[in-house]
């Protein structure tokens, strides 16, 4: 029984050796597939697949690009002179009035009780002051042939200017009654009813029939702006909308942002409201430019880099930026890095932002 235990321990032992050996066996055998099969992906032909445009000089149009507020060209907050109920809103939010014309009226029922008894007042004391006269020597209602200062004396004795004042106070009253526009323009923002009083703001109104924008540029973009340039307004809200305006003002001052601000004034032909937010560009043209697309430029080392196209092969040149708009560069080569930009290079736009100096590429078909 003894020899019998040895036996198996022998056999059970063997057989744990020979399923190691089979399991790393196994294991090396995949170890070298893997190796066979990695220099397969190392070597793989990769070539960059690239548009280019042909470098060209010619006209730039510089622009600068700013945002701003607009603000109409008049506008004034409306406001009751007197005290009283509101009776009648002649106008509501938006419509349009002409200069005169009434906006709201109060009860004025009190005011024009008032008015007739100073005009009572006022006659009686046209009466006294011709019995005056009369008493003097002086033909009755003759007050051209009346001198002056007797004439004044007179006025004062009857009481007429103390009438006439009282009489001109009422009609002012009356008058005050009513809300007139100042100017013509556009209602907004009333903030009363019918019967509410009149104390405060009522409403505002506001001419924009001419528009202005003040919007703050770069100190040294300041050169593109002048009084009498052209602007483009852009608004937020629709941008395929263009307006064309004038610069009208330049403050002569840099604030504490290194910005100068300017201003500028266009005519309203539709669509443009008091307070929106656009986009303002100014554009000066310069002549002679090498134009690439904004694009064509990467960052590498931290300096502005494109790249040119020749013998299939994708080449590195420094460049220095001179001018910007919203699509396109001016450069020019950095000569500090020895580097050469011609007229008629080349230039990759596309598939560029993994390029290395002699990179492999193809050309787009």
């Amino acid at each position: 029984m003894k020899s019998a235990g040895i036996f198996i321990r022998h056999l059970l032992s063997i057989t744990f050796f020979v399923l190691v050996f089979l399991s790393v066996g196994c294991t090396g055998g995949s170890g070298r597939q893997e190796r066979q099969e990695q220099p397969k992906l190392q070597y793989l032909h990769n070539v960059n697949v690239v548009d280019t445009v042909t470098l060209r000089r010619g006209p730039f149009a510089i622009q600068v690009i700013s945002n701003g507020r607009l603000s109409a060209k008049r506008k004034a907050e409306l406001s009751f002179s007197a005290a009283g109920n509101i009776s009648s809103i002649k106008v509501s939010n938006g419509s349009f009035i002409k200069k005169g014309s009434v906006v709201a009226e109060l009860d004025s029922r009190s005011q024009k009780l008032n008015l007739d008894a100073a005009k009572i007042t006022l006659q009686k004391a046209e009466l006294d002051m011709y019995d005056y006269l009369v008493g003097l020597g002086y033909k009755a209602r003759d007050t051209v042939s009346v001198p002056s200062e007797v004439l004044g004396s007179v006025k004062m004795q009857s009481g007429y200017f103390a009438a006439k004042s009282a009489y001109e106070r009422c009609v002012y009253d009356l008058k005050s009654c009513c809300l007139y526009a100042p100017f013509s323009g556009k209602i907004a923002d009333i903030s009363k009813r019918e019967f509410e009083q009149s104390s405060g703001v009522f409403c505002r109104i506001i001419d924009d029939s001419e528009l202005f924008i003040e919007f703050p540029v770069m100190a040294e973009e300041s050169s593109v702006c002048k009084v009498g340039s052209e602007v483009v307004i852009i608004p937020y809200s629709g941008e395929k909308h263009r307006f064309s305006g004038r610069i009208t003002n330049i403050n002569p001052t840099i604030n504490e942002s290194g910005q100068i601000v300017v201003t500028a004034t266009l005519l309203n032909k539709g669509g443009l409201l008091d307070g929106q937010e656009v986009k303002v560009v100014v554009e000066k043209s310069v002549q002679d430019q090498l134009v690439v697309p904004k694009k064509a430029v990467v960052v590498r080392d931290n300096h502005d880099v494109l790249f040119t196209y020749s013998d299939s092969m994708a080449h590195w040149v420094y460049v220095e930026i001179t001018a910007s708009n919203e699509e396109h560069y001016t450069v020019v080569a950095d000569k500090s890095r020895h580097a050469v930009l011609c007229e008629g290079d080349a230039v990759i736009v596309s598939g560029n932002l993994n390029l290395a100096d002699k990179s492999k590429v193809e050309i787009r078909r």
